[in-house]
């Protein structure tokens, strides 16, 4: 009897098209940071189908097919969000998305604002629909340093659409240099975070105690 055929796992720009299609009020790059941070939250009954209606404020959007509801919920769970939970090992660090950068204001304002609405996401993940939760050490540590970059990057982005703002282009460079140091700090916090909720639920996995299964 022939093997059954493996569905394609759909890539990055897959997934970026559909969410266009739906209409996803959540851009691509913070979709992938909120995903990241509900797959290690400490959270109990994590759901990435609840998370995946979240993106849409709680309600998927309308499909004309079962096959394209499949498409969409597959994409981004089978695809996506296990592609990203390879990063709660220590050998798969988790990078913020790349983009080319010129040192102008524009560009200085996009790139900080995208890496705000990426720590947004992450941190919308960790929590989900909890208003508090209890982090390991390490983790509300990265937190806490998160939280001071993310009001870094919204102030660097008020004051680069601030046209009454004066600057010269070697205080731009300064800048650009800037946050790229602070993308290399949030990766490195984001990635102790998710190592820390790892060690954390497996400590509490092993200590809760075994029952026994009932015969039937």
């Amino acid at each position: 009897m022939a093997k059954p055929a493996v569905p394609p796992i759909a890539t990055d720009d897959e997934v970026r098209a559909l969410l266009v299609r739906y209409r996803c009020p959540v851009p691509f790059h913070e979709v992938r940071t909120r995903f990241l941070g509900n797959s290690a939250s400490p959270g109990i009954g994590v759901s990435p189908i609840k998370v995946v209606e979240n993106l849409w404020g709680g309600t998927l959007p309308e499909f004309e097919t079962i096959d394209a509801a499949n498409e969409l919920i597959g994409a981004l769970v089978l695809g996506l969000w296990n592609r990203l939970s390879r990063h709660q090992d220590r050998s798969e660090p988790f990078r913020l998305t790349r983009i080319e950068t010129e040192v102008t204001r524009e560009r200085l304002a996009a790139l900080a604002m995208l890496r705000r609405q990426e720590l947004e996401g992450f941190v919308e993940g960790l929590f989900g629909k909890e208003e508090a939760l209890d982090f390991p050490e390490r983790a509300h540590r990265g937190r806490g340093a998160l939280g001071e970059m993310w009001g870094l990057f919204e102030g660097t982005e008020a004051v680069a659409r601030d046209e009454t703002k004066t600057g010269t282009e070697r205080d731009m460079g300064k800048t650009l240099r800037l946050l790229r140091q602070m993308t290399k700090d949030a990766e490195h916090e984001i990635h102790a975070i998710l190592l820390s909720c790892k060690r954390a639920r497996r400590q509490m996995l092993a200590s809760l105690p075994a029952q026994k299964p009932t015969l039937h």
